[in-house]
């Protein structure tokens, strides 16, 4: 009989055939899916109907479990609460401190919710991530491909996929991440074709967002996915999925220009194309894969310098993304700095941190967000706040750490940190902590790489 309390990740748990994910965990994945499709949920409409399905998820995932080692991350997320509500007071606007009590409550909800799995009910809740990431993904490469403009953003004379969560670089940090998180699980797979053929969709709808920011933060996560779980490794199954992307954005690159006309043939069959390179090196094995990856890579960088030297790539994407120029950003940075130093240590209140500066031309042109949450919660919530987000990553990487696994795969686990490292990153570039799909997201990475929550068996069954 069963007593005392069961470890969630033992190896009866690895031999189980009839996994499936539980409740909670569906509804967390109802949650994501409705911020994904409700323009990532920064409305209200949709942040209620995602922060309700992550509540009541909640409350199914803490009937009988511990909550021992969750006390210093649940008391940085609630300090954080009570300093916005009391800013917002302070400000006479306790509204204002509404989106981000709920944005607090999606990410540490979502975290606990995520947690309370075992082992393989955590890798098939990974996959399922990965799925709705490459749907929405397919859905930016369709808006770019057919023109929808509901799904499209065109700045700078480009086309760029803004996917359903409507904002192109928000799209982007999520794609990066679950992209990330993707290559993780092909590590457990090595020659699964549909494996590779989710990070592939997932790479390919990246690209079509033009997001500079998402490229890097998913550089980054690929490095730190090489350093937990082996760069080698790491280098050998991105292969595959990377060229057949590269391949898939070469017919992506004459739609792009704003003034182009549409191609969708072109694009279909450099989808398609990419789709057969990445199933044809997954399934090739050892050197012959290698040359084939290597022949793969020096092609596509040919084609690409090609194109820039006759002229087929366009001016407007050389010129308006291929830079780290961004003169606006530039301006709202020096003006959220104006902010910090009138009211360093209190800030302005959330919700309240509007930027303004006059522009080359003589206009006045204004800001709501300063594109860099780091420095937007400093402007809002002051120093005491950006101390209190500080305290809570402190808390996040500790119980990261903890959850890394004694023994077995770490594939899982790597991943999903490096994921959350790549969120993070793109944080210092956009205002991601305001759009709850990506704190959904991040709350069950977090959830995916802390040390599993043991069940505690009811009196009467620990009695038997």
């Amino acid at each position: 009989m069963l007593e005392g309390t069961l470890s969630p990740d033992q190896d009866v748990a690895r031999q189980r055939t009839d996994i499936a994910l539980p409740g909670h965990v569906l509804l967390l994945v109802a949650a994501m899916a409705a911020a994904i499709v409700a323009q990532g949920g920064y409305h209200l409409t949709g942040r209620a109907l995602a922060t309700v399905l992550v509540c009541i998820a909640f409350c199914l995932a803490a009937r009988n479990r511990q909550w021992s080692g969750m006390w210093p991350i649940l008391s940085a997320a609630g300090a954080m609460v009570v300093w916005a509500v009391v800013r917002a007071v302070g400000a006479g606007a306790v509204t204002m401190a509404v989106p981000t009590v709920l944005s607090i409550v999606c990410l540490i909800a979502a975290l606990l919710v995520a947690q309370r799995t075992d082992a393989a009910q955590r890798e098939l809740f990974a996959v399922v991530i990965t799925i709705v990431g490459a749907l929405m993904a397919m859905s930016g490469w369709i808006a770019v491909v057919f023109r929808i403009p509901s799904w499209t953003t065109v700045a700078n004379g480009l086309w760029r996929a803004a996917t359903t969560i409507t904002y192109p670089n928000a799209a982007g940090a999520l794609l990066a991440s679950v992209s990330v998180l993707a290559i993780s699980l092909q590590l457990t797979r090595p020659r699964a074709v549909p494996y590779a053929a989710v990070t592939y969709l997932l790479l390919v709808g990246l690209a079509a967002t033009l997001s500079r920011a998402a490229l890097l933060a998913l550089l980054v996560g690929l490095v730190v996915l090489g350093l937990l779980a082996g760069v080698r490794a790491t280098v050998a199954h991105l292969a595959a999925p990377g060229l057949g992307a590269a391949v898939a954005v070469a017919g992506l690159v004459p739609l792009f220009p704003a003034t182009a006309p549409a191609r969708p043939v072109l694009a279909v069959l450099a989808l398609l194309a990419g789709l057969a390179v990445t199933a044809g090196l997954t399934r090739l094995r050892g050197r012959v894969r290698v040359v084939a990856a290597l022949t793969g890579l020096a092609l596509a960088l040919g084609t690409g310098a090609a194109m820039i030297g006759w002229g087929l790539a366009p001016r407007t994407l050389i010129g308006g993304r291929v830079s780290l120029s961004s003169p606006d950003r530039v301006h709202a940075t020096d003006a959220a700095l104006d902010v910090v130093a009138a009211r360093p240590v209190f800030g302005v209140g959330p919700g309240r941190g509007w930027f303004t500066w006059t522009g080359e031309d003589g206009r006045q042109l204004a800001m709501r967000y300063v594109h860099n949450e780091y420095l937007q919660v400093l402007v809002e919530l002051g120093a005491i706040g950006l101390a209190l987000v500080l305290c809570l990553l402190v808390a996040v990487a500790i119980l990261v750490r903890r959850g890394r696994p004694g023994h077995g795969p770490v594939a899982l686990w790597a991943g999903s940190a490096a994921g959350l490292v790549a969120l993070l990153v793109h944080s210092g570039f956009d205002f991601l902590w305001h759009i709850p799909a990506v704190l959904l997201t991040a709350g069950a990475l977090i959830g995916l790489a802390a040390p599993p929550v043991q069940t505690v068996l009811p009196s009467t069954e620990k009695e038997r």
